[in-house]
């Protein structure tokens, strides 16, 4: 298991939460570490965006708690009403997890028994709260800020490096299919992992002028490696998909589909890694090499011939297509990217574990 950023964030802020209620003398100052726990946010912008409605939730559960404790009184009936009261009004408020959960936390926390009088008791669980919330931004604010393009980046290329693994293998029918189908699974949680950390970084913020322009350059080139990795895992269930049926295509054209998968496999790694500086750009004068239309014709007749034997291939011609559309793309945006940002590659830094 792996020591993360964020679990020594998280760690930190709740030590300082507790000192400082144990400091200012609060009683039951665990609450504040639960708030510091519930607070604490992958991204600095996520830190600003999510704080003021974690003070709303923290207010709306103590205001919610004052009330029915001294209306109602402070039976378990009681305390469950008042939590179906707190989730429905966050749920109509559209608040994030982290916001609903210290509102359940500062209702439930202002309804326990105590001999203070009730409305002094709430003020001091919501001071508490709010001091566990103020430590959290605290520490994301200050303490280890992330550096997601260095992560997103090492993700995108450990994921897309893995997939054109598969692909060369799988298209050589090499592949085990159990093996495979469980691969496959676990390269679909990374690409939903990359999307999320491609939506962290874009959520940081740059404060230098010169650098915002290279920033939204970088932001459209890792969007669209993004989108080439979805488009490629694609063919690679399409493959697996037809791969028992592939012995119907005349031994020709299936040598010309290795050939096809190939080279675009090879561009797309070609592209990743020219991206960091460490290769040569791609030279476009290595597309003569390759003649994807005529494969697609091949089997566009095969099927015009037996359209019941080969219209399964027809999805793979089109997912191959796109691929190579894709890649296009790709290589004109990194040859942009490199006409007017030459010195400015990605760095590579010692992934952190962002979960």
């Amino acid at each position: 298991m792996k020591l993360g950023a964020r679990m020594f964030k998280t760690g930190l802020a709740v030590a300082i939460a507790l000192y400082f209620a144990g400091l200012i003398g609060f009683p039951s100052s665990v609450f504040a570490g639960f708030a510091a726990v519930f607070a604490i946010q992958p991204s600095v912008y996520q830190s600003f965006k999510i704080t003021f409605k974690q003070l709303y939730g923290n207010f709306i559960g103590v205001l919610t708690g004052i009330l029915l404790a001294y209306t109602l009184g402070n039976e378990a009936v009681v305390v469950g009403l008042a939590v179906v009261i707190v989730i429905v009004i966050c749920r109509f408020l559209k608040f994030e997890k982290s916001a609903v959960s210290i509102a359940l936390v500062a209702v439930i926390s202002v309804m326990e028994t105590t001999s203070m009088e009730i409305f002094h008791f709430g003020i001091v669980r919501f001071s508490s709260l709010m001091l566990g919330i103020l430590s959290a931004f605290i520490v994301n604010l200050v303490f280890i800020p992330p550096k997601y393009e260095s992560t997103l980046f090492e993700h995108i290329k450990e994921l897309t490096l893995e997939i054109i693994q598969w692909l060369r293998v799988t298209i050589r029918h090499l592949s085990d299919d159990p093996s495979l189908k469980k691969e496959m699974q676990e390269l679909n949680r990374k690409l939903i992992r990359m999307d999320e950390l491609y939506l962290l970084f874009s959520e940081e913020r740059i404060y230098l002028s010169k650098n915002k322009l290279s920033r939204i350059r970088k932001l459209v080139i890792f969007r669209q490696l993004i989108k080439v990795s979805h488009v490629s895992f694609s063919l690679l269930r399409t493959i697996h998909t037809v791969d028992n049926r592939t012995n119907m295509i005349p031994v020709d054209i299936r040598t010309k589909l290795v050939q096809e998968i190939d080279f675009v496999v090879h561009r797309h790694e070609h592209m990743l890694l020219s991206f960091t500086g460490k290769i040569k750009p791609y030279d476009k004068t290595h597309d003569s090499q390759s003649n994807i239309s005529n494969f697609v014709d091949a089997l566009l007749n095969l099927y015009q011939e037996n359209e019941s034997d080969y219209l399964i291939f027809l999805p793979l011609a089109t997912k191959l297509i796109k691929y190579d559309h894709e890649l296009n793309h790709l290589q004109a945006l990194l040859s942009s990217y490199d006409k007017f940002h030459a010195n400015e590659k990605v760095k590579i830094i010692s992934k952190r574990d962002l979960d």
